[in-house]
């Protein structure tokens, strides 16, 4: 699966994802986007999912007509340390999912 990570993820979170082809937000050209914005040029590139920590991105964006998954991480903090327990249920939502779904871990 085609995955990008925003840009409140560590880049280095993209090792934990095992058996995904992962980039980041900036490794995609697509710095300072907004959520909204960001969504929709993603969409085109070919990515299926987008990993956030935004806790209201479901309720500020409306995802309805999204076809990418929306993995939302809910971690104490945006440290690699603290994300690290969360990937392999990440990994697991990943398989579960199907497109359009909100996801939240943790």
């Amino acid at each position: 699966m085609k995955i990008i990570l925003d840009e409140c993820v560590p880049r280095r979170f993209k090792a934990s994802l095992i058996g995904h082809e992962c980039s980041t937000v900036p490794e995609s050209g697509l710095a300072g986007k907004r959520n909204g914005e960001l969504l929709a040029l993603i969409e085109p590139l070919g990515f299926e999912a987008f990993v956030t920590l935004d806790k209201g991105i479901q309720y500020q964006q409306n995802l309805r007509d999204r076809k990418i998954i929306v993995l939302v991480i809910r971690a104490r903090t945006n440290r690699l340390i603290d994300l690290l327990p969360y990937a392999n249920a990440c990994l697991a939502a990943l398989v579960e999912a199907t497109s359009g779904d909100v996801i939240v871990i943790g």
